[in-house]
């Protein structure tokens, strides 16, 4: 019974061992990057967007914008992209890499202050590889719940600014095994669950038609696991400016790493408004019926076509619901774009 018991004992040691020295397959977690922007007002126009109010995911790119928002609304987007294959390896080093088709944002305005929730990361990978000699198996999923507050200086109101307080929980899976003969050996598995906090600060500032708009992401946070070490968010910041003349409305802005290796993107967008509305034009207006084209584009260096990402998108306002959908794609290839689509009911 002893040598039962100590042979127990032993072999829960090993396993303890064993599963202690498998180091956690996930080597990124930088989530505020262009391509996994929310909004199809903001992918449309460049796929950054801190400077437009007119957006109701405006919170999500910089809290700040809420100062000036008007209006509540719940607003929901979907992506759709064509299938793409990533393997293990990949998948490691994109750990921000959502599913094909899934909803990637929902989020409740009460004028200044907001409510969302996101599937920040979901991926799901199965695979044989060595000539089917080794399988892997990755499933990772992250979500996150955000509040924003947003508010304005009463006696200099051309100042706005904002914050992002984020809830962020996941579990990884990961199980590797081989071939030994017929059978399939186990030599690496992790079940493990990660809570976090995260937040956002923004701001903008109003001189005439010009905003010129500024935040930065993820600068406080945390991921803690619980059998792992815990590990910060990667660091963001974006910069920018946009220019409104009624119908038309410009925007630029460059975002950059902190802390880290820049990887700076350069965004250039141009969207222009058809009002239809019989009353007076308003973009915080529920009475308001119009329709919007968007394009942009950005890049990290501009050199050559393939180096660069081509958006375009547009919507339809009706009183208070209201439709955006946009395109991005990278060197013109269409066949490869992704289309993000969204649906707004205002109060």
């Amino acid at each position: 019974m002893y040598k039962a018991y100590l042979s127990l004992v032993i072999l829960g040691f090993m396993c303890y061992s064993v599963y202690a020295q498998n180091a956690l397959p996930i080597t990124s977690y930088d989530y505020a990057i262009p391509e996994n922007n929310v909004s199809p007002i903001a992918l449309g126009t460049g796929a950054i967007n801190i400077s437009n109010s007119d957006d109701p995911f405006a919170a999500y790119a910089n809290p700040a914008l809420l100062a000036d928002n008007e209006l509540s609304s719940f607003s929901t987007s979907f992506r759709l992209s064509n299938s793409k294959d990533i393997s293990f390896w990949e998948a490691a080093s994109i750990s921000n890499s959502l599913k094909d088709k899934q909803f990637k944002y929902f989020v409740l305005n009460t004028k200044q202050a907001s409510f969302s929730y996101q599937p920040v990361a979901g991926i799901h990978i199965s695979e044989f590889t060595d000539n089917g000699n080794r399988s892997k198996y990755y499933d990772y999923q992250l979500d996150k719940v955000q509040i924003s507050i947003a508010g304005k200086d009463t006696k200099y109101n051309k100042l706005g600014a904002g914050l992002s307080l984020k809830f962020l929980s996941g579990r990884l899976v990961y199980l590797s095994e081989y071939k030994l003969g017929n059978l399939l050996v186990r030599d690496a598995f992790i079940d493990d669950k990660v809570k976090g906090l995260s937040s956002d600060l923004g701001f903008t500032f109003k001189q005439g038609n010009y905003t010129y708009a500024g935040c930065a992401y993820d600068l406080l946070s945390r991921l803690w696991w619980e059998n792992y070490d815990s590990v910060s968010l990667q660091r963001r910041i974006s910069l920018g400016m946009g220019y409104d003349s009624g119908a038309s409305n410009f925007n630029a802005g460059v975002q950059s790493k902190i802390s880290s290796t820049p990887e700076t993107t350069y965004h250039l967008g141009y969207g222009y408004t058809w009002d239809f509305s019989k009353s007076t034009p308003s973009k915080q207006n529920s009475s308001r019926q119009t329709m919007d084209l968007r394009m942009g584009l950005y890049s990290s260096d501009f050199y050559g076509t393939d180096n660069i990402n081509y958006t375009f998108g547009g919507g339809y306002y009706y009183k208070n619901v209201r439709f955006d959908f946009s395109l991005n794609n990278k060197g013109m290839k269409m066949a490869d774009s992704e289309y993000l689509f969204a649906l707004s009911l205002g109060i």
